[in-house]
């Protein structure tokens, strides 16, 4: 009799019970970690929380929809970071079933499965968006926006344009590259036959106006502003240049896609010792429009973001590599044929099993080694829940009211405000990018300065003097890190101004 495994059984039997399962555990994996490992807020959460605080219809960062839904989560776990942290895991979620669902539709539940385990060890995925954002709640909204486009462009139902149309003005108000990312569909289905026949119905007309309705508050406010959401016209002065950074963007792309590459070349059929009954996945044909449909989104996303990066010199993929990638596994599998024979079933599953667990083993090792080795502070290791009850509680000490306002060294006042008052967050030195609030405001309502101290005494850096005058320097409060290693402890100025 010949063995099958259960995992492979249950691929072909129950492929949404084994969906649920990887996806909650991966989850859940990156739900704990953070929470156990993390003091502060990893790269720049606290900012955007400092920002979600206020409910400005627009900044100079873009839309506002990240933002909000960030303090709102914020404050809906009692002011503990936890709520974030369950927030981005469910944008995880919702991605990898928005995945599973297209792929269900176009190559059948059991190897839907099979290209949402491969999507899983993107790195783009493996660490599914802790620091969210813009860019992490764009990537469930983008993986439903192709469901739903596919849905009703290349299987002619009128009823998924409604949740496109939800889908695209939910996006237009998350990122500001939705701008090139939504045309996207409509070309391909200008593209094709079929797409032709289901673009000539009312239903565009209407998702459009839906759109603009939700994208309405936010242009409104790009008008008033003057904010130009639309790119500057690059400088094509070094063509040999330009051509070199896509390259290697490019490169960067299929160097994130390392886990598909490798769990397809471990079972790639030359590689493996004749004689092998694998047992194979089965999935009806797939027509030419729906593998041009997948190849499509696979590479247009990661060829033009790269390529928009390159020419205006950003370090990351225009979009992010979320949105990039997030039909590489599907495209794989697509490729694949009707019947997938999964080979080696051992070492595939130790391979992809690695490739989840890694991630979490670097994270642990970033804040067991870093701390011993020269390089910028790691600002997952700043005890951000201390920092902001020591200053909150020392102001409503000192002047019976709770505290409203924080400004100095920002990385710093993004965690003071943070603290239970939730203050604002005052950037002296550009006080154009917090138009919440003003230093003319800060100096009647009062407030909290701090800074970063370089001795014993506290004394104010001679710009923040030279803001704030008449600066009483408190006694510096110095903070452990998780791990202070070689580094010194963290030593904080501050100072209060009373209000008026």
């Amino acid at each position: 009799m010949r063995f099958t495994s259960l995992i492979v059984e249950l691929i072909r039997a129950r492929p949404r019970l084994v969906f649920w399962i990887v996806v909650l555990c991966q989850a859940l994996l990156w739900l704990v970690v953070p929470l156990l490992l993390y003091r502060g807020p990893p790269g720049d959460l606290a900012t955007v929380l400092a920002y979600g605080r206020e409910y400005q219809v627009g900044t100079e960062f873009g839309p506002p929809l990240a933002y909000w839904l960030a303090d709102i989560a914020l404050r809906a776990a009692g002011n503990h970071i936890f709520g974030v942290y369950l927030l981005a895991q469910i944008c995880a979620v919702l991605m990898f079933r928005a995945v599973y669902q297209l792929g269900r539709h176009i190559v059948g539940g059991p190897q839907a499965v099979i290209a949402v385990l491969l999507t899983m060890t993107v790195t783009a995925f493996s660490t599914p968006g802790i620091e969210f954002g813009p860019l992490v709640l764009a990537r469930p909204l983008w993986a439903m926006f192709l469901l739903h486009a596919w849905l009703a462009i290349g299987q002619g139902r009128r009823s998924a344009w409604f949740a496109l149309s939800i889908e695209a003005g939910l996006l237009l108000l998350t990122t500001p590259q939705a701008m090139w990312l939504l045309p996207l569909p409509l070309l391909f289905g200008l593209a094709t036959t079929r797409g032709r026949r289901n673009l000539t119905s009312l239903d565009p007309f209407f998702a459009v106006v839906v759109i603009a309705v939700l994208a309405l508050p936010y242009a409104a406010w790009v008008i008033r502003s003057g904010v130009s959401v639309l790119p500057p016209v690059p400088v094509l002065t070094d063509l040999v240049g330009k051509a070199e950074q896509w390259g290697v963007r490019l490169a960067w792309l299929v160097a994130a896609t390392a886990g598909v590459l490798v769990l397809t070349a471990m079972n790639w059929r030359r590689l493996v010792p004749p004689g092998e009954d694998a047992p194979t996945i089965f999935r009806p044909p797939v027509d030419a429009t729906a593998r041009g449909y997948v190849y499509f989104f696979a590479l247009a996303p990661a060829l033009l973001g790269s390529l928009f990066a390159a020419l205006y010199d950003r370090s990351n993929v225009v979009g992010g590599t979320g949105i990039a990638l997030v039909m590489s596994g599907l495209a794989v599998v697509v490729a694949s044929g009707n019947l997938i024979a999964l080979r080696r079933q051992r070492v595939l599953r130790k391979v992809w099993a690695a490739a989840i667990v890694a991630p979490a083993l670097a994270v642990l090792a970033n804040i067991v080694v870093f701390p011993w080795v020269e390089g910028p502070e790691d600002r997952t290791a700043l005890p951000a829940r201390e920092i902001g009850r020591f200053f909150g509680e020392n102001f409503e000490r000192r002047t019976g009211q709770k505290l409203v306002a924080v400004a100095g060294d920002q990385q710093l006042a993004a965690l003071v405000g943070m603290g239970a008052s939730r203050p604002h967050v005052l950037n002296d030195a550009q006080p154009e990018r917090t138009p919440w609030t003003t230093q003319a405001k800060f100096m009647e309502t009062g407030g909290v300065v701090i800074w970063r101290a370089t001795d014993t005494v506290g004394t104010p850096p001679a710009h923040l003097a030279a803001r704030f005058p008449g600066l009483v320097a408190e006694v510096p409060r110095a903070f452990d890190r998780l791990i202070n290693g070689s580094r010194p402890v963290l030593r904080v100025g501050w100072a209060i101004v009373r209000p008026k």
